[in-house]
């Protein structure tokens, strides 16, 4: 990997720190070469101060080091993102991030769509609201709801009609989702168990 430290004057290249589970964008820093060079040899994220005017390994004082996950340059050779596993909050405000974000996993429209859900959910109203109504039959009626849709999405891959199979799988996708809320769980718990038994 080759790294234009040379192109500003300062030796400084801008290293973006992004949680390398969440992919949440947690800090910006700026690395020299020798910070660099410490990072990939402790496997701690090492900066370039610019107020000490020295090196800065991330957590020295707080404890709240970011663990070195792997680095990549961007396509000018001159910026990097620092992959890390982030132990504590970043920000020195104590926040997890430097924008003030909260550092948790988001899965894209699937997360709206539990917001969606979950507000279904508190507004109660089943006249106007299917999810809602769902919520009002309760437990049972959920439950079963998503055996039809498994059973559909079971029928529909033993057939050839990709369309039906794939609007069966949303069906079944939502109403798991629905139920997930119903026991007060979100997916994010379910991915936190497939990535413990990763580990294993």
């Amino acid at each position: 990997m080759t790294i234009d430290f040379k192109k500003e004057s300062s030796g400084l290249v801008p290293a973006i720190v992004q949680d390398a589970n969440t992919k949440t964008v947690l800090m910006l820093g700026y690395m020299n070469e020798e910070a660099y060079k410490k990072t990939i040899e402790t496997k701690l994220v090492t900066f370039y101060s610019r107020s000490k005017e020295r090196l800065w390994t991330k957590g020295e004082e707080s404890g709240h080091s970011l663990d070195l996950v792997d680095i990549k340059v961007d396509c000018d050779n001159d910026t990097l993102l620092v992959n890390v596993y982030p132990n504590g909050p970043t920000c020195h405000t104590g926040a997890d991030t430097c924008w003030k974000e909260d550092n948790k996993a988001t899965f894209g429209f699937l997360t709206n769509l539990e917001s969606t859900i979950a507000q279904r959910k508190l507004e109660a109203n089943s006249k106007e609201s299917y999810v809602a109504s769902l919520f009002e039959e309760g437990i049972n009626k959920i439950a079963q709801k998503v055996g039809e849709e498994a059973v559909e999405v079971v029928i529909e891959a033993k057939d050839n009609d990709d369309n039906l199979f794939l609007n069966e799988s949303a069906d079944l996708l939502f109403h798991y989702l629905i139920l997930l809320q119903q026991k007060g769980f979100q997916l994010e718990d379910v991915v936190d168990v497939l990535e413990r038994r990763n580990k294993k």
